[in-house]
């Protein structure tokens, strides 16, 4: 039996906890808590998506997922296989759909991470496999609206939704076009990533390009920088340093005060750089630690 399509079934059953309703010899399972009190009799007729749940049990939806119905909706990750790929929430009960990781990018650092946001539909496969597809950007660019010119210099959270060679394309909550180009990046964004962003121009088309730096009056010390330099170099990207260390050390080590070591680290924890855990020191924020 094909799965993946929207049917309908009669009930033929039930207990308890669920309904159970009949297609084409196969029964299908629907939990009552999913249908927040409807009830239905023996012989009802129900029309619903009809798949397999992460258990292999044969189940209906009635309340059918945007992203499941042919079209594209954003799902969220709620986990990362790297032999496999990304499994995506799009309101599949006890169901998620598989990113394949042919078709995320080549650098793993740049996959999203449980809790970011992906553009897709689900396939089905001849093997009754589910499949999330990535929208393209011509896909991406039906949902795009023109922005005003009175957003220069204002402060935009976007989702990336495609890495390009020398940037990164997003969109804003308001469906904004936007563009990151990599001399803007203050660490490599991530896919799916929810990101905020300066607007630096605005483009006749109404998209936008993007600067992930701070403002020159946000801008970190050249002790943060020092930081940030060293963090990158050191194994697991970590520094023995912290608020309780002994200054004597941090001046050995640093050539600092701890009154300037404290500011550098209080700065770049503001601008989510780095992570500062209890008594033990700092680690450096990359894709793979946030």
């Amino acid at each position: 039996m094909k799965l993946g399509r929207i049917t309908e079934c009669k009930i033929s059953d039930e207990n308890e906890n669920s309904y159970f309703a009949q297609v084409e010899g196969t029964t299908f399972r629907l939990d009552k808590d999913q249908i927040q009190g409807q009830s239905y009799h023996l012989g009802d007729q129900i029309k619903g998506l009809i798949y397999e749940d992460m258990n292999r049990e044969a189940r209906i939806q009635l309340d059918i997922p945007k992203a499941a119905s042919g079209h594209y909706d954003w799902g969220t990750v709620t986990q990362v296989r790297k032999d496999l790929g990304v499994f995506v929430d799009i309101g599949l009960y006890q169901k998620d759909l598989v990113v394949s990781l042919d078709n995320l990018p080549d650098d793993k650092s740049q996959w999203p991470q449980k809790g970011d946001q992906l553009y897709l539909t689900m396939t089905v496969d001849n093997k009754n496999r589910f499949w999330g597809e990535l929208a393209s950007f011509d896909q991406m660019e039906e949902l795009f609206i023109k922005a005003a010119d009175r957003l220069m210099n204002q402060d935009l959270e976007v989702t990336i939704f495609q890495l390009k060679l020398v940037g990164a394309l997003a969109i804003s909550k308001e469906n904004f076009c936007s563009f990151i180009h990599e001399s803007e990046w203050m660490l490599p964004p991530r896919l799916g990533q929810k990101i905020k962003g300066r607007v630096v121009k605005v483009q006749s088309d109404g998209s936008l390009n993007l600067s992930l730096k701070p403002r020159a009056h946000e801008a970190i010390s050249d002790d943060a920088t020092m930081l940030i330099r060293l963090l990158e170099k050191t194994p697991n990207h970590f520094l023995p340093f912290h608020d309780k260390s002994d200054p004597e050390a941090i001046k050995r080590e640093f050539g600092i005060s701890k009154g300037q070591f404290k500011r550098a680290v209080g700065s770049l924890m503001k601008n989510k750089q780095i992570r500062q855990e209890a008594n033990q020191g700092i680690y450096l924020v990359t894709s793979e630690n946030e």
